[in-house]
């Protein structure tokens, strides 16, 4: 569900509570700091920095102004006590994908899309894919996580991949399914290891970047979609053929490049003594960035392999 793309979760983890900018920061107070927190949430000093802190801890004022370390990104804080940790993150980014996957293998399994079927089945993933978009701009901007919200959100989206995986996997492309999964899993790693080596530097410029092609994109999905809707066809083209396939691996790399968002908010947050319970934003914020990253892979695989 292209709907459901990662530019949305970036507010989600960030807004009203983002941790610190990319690089040194101006001094409290001073003028060019006004300027550069305004619509940039990766541009505010520490949010926990004046909410119970623990004593001790050097993360009670700005670090940046301090030190300047490898992405930007403090040493964690001394005490961790009720703290987000990377232990959870993975736990809870890990049941936010399982409970997804779950769904995914239940609608393959339920909801067949042979001829006498597949108008039902697609109905009710589309049906599915609409209740999780909206799920997810619900929790995209709310002040905080709704664990509850999130994982009804991912039972959704897995219902909406099923059918479309099983879609792809049995009418147009054998085998696309697991290319797809595989392919994200390559580029989780490949953008994991790239960030951790510091191949991949995320600073305001990064940020700006992607998220000034993500809107060019985003905005030629919707011009291509008004297109098909009025004109019929494939709109503008961006789904089949030479240009079809260049749009999908331009998909691919602005995922990726989320994901390197991603990754520094994580280590941000962590850094800065993020509330545990903000671990459900940084699932949130990857499910959508790997689910972006499977169905641009799954278009892509259905145009090379496609029988049609």
């Amino acid at each position: 569900m292209r709907s459901s793309n990662p530019v949305f979760s970036r507010r989600g983890f960030s807004r009203d509570n983002g941790y610190a900018g990319f690089g040194a920061q101006p001094q409290a107070g001073g003028p060019a700091a006004a300027t550069q927190t305004q619509g940039n949430p990766y541009a505010q000093g520490n949010p926990y920095g004046g909410q119970q802190a623990p004593a001790g801890n050097p993360y009670a004022t700005n670090p940046y102004a301090q030190q300047d370390v490898q992405h930007g990104a403090p040493q964690a804080p001394v005490s961790t006590t009720g703290r987000m940790t990377m232990d959870d993150v993975v736990m809870r980014t890990a049941t936010t994908l399982g409970t997804l996957l779950v769904t995914a293998a239940l609608a393959w399994a339920l909801l067949p899309v042979d001829d006498a079927s597949i108008g039902k089945s697609y109905g009710i993933a589309i049906g599915a894919g609409l209740i999780a978009m909206v799920l997810g701009l619900v929790q995209s901007f709310k002040r905080k996580a709704s664990p509850a919200l999130i994982l009804t959100y991912a039972a959704l989206e897995g219902v909406f991949l099923g059918v479309i995986s099983s879609v792809v996997d049995n009418r147009i492309a054998d085998g696309a399914a697991m290319q797809a999964v595989l392919g994200t899993m390559a580029v989780f790693v490949g953008v994991l290891v790239a960030y951790k080596a510091g191949w991949i530097r995320v600073n305001r410029r990064f940020y700006g970047f992607v998220m000034a092609a993500a809107m060019g994109f985003l905005l030629l999905t919707a011009v291509n979609l008004l297109f098909m809707v009025f004109g019929g066809g494939d709109g503008l083209g961006f789904r089949s053929g030479g240009l079809g396939i260049v749009f999908g691996i331009v998909g691919i790399l602005l995922g990726a490049c989320f994901l390197a968002l991603d990754f520094k908010q994580v280590e941000d947050g962590i850094a800065y003594g993020a509330p545990k319970e903000e671990a459900w934003l940084a699932a949130f914020g990857l499910t959508m960035t790997l689910v972006w990253i499977y169905l641009e892979f799954l278009r892509l695989i259905a145009i090379l392999q496609g029988n049609d």
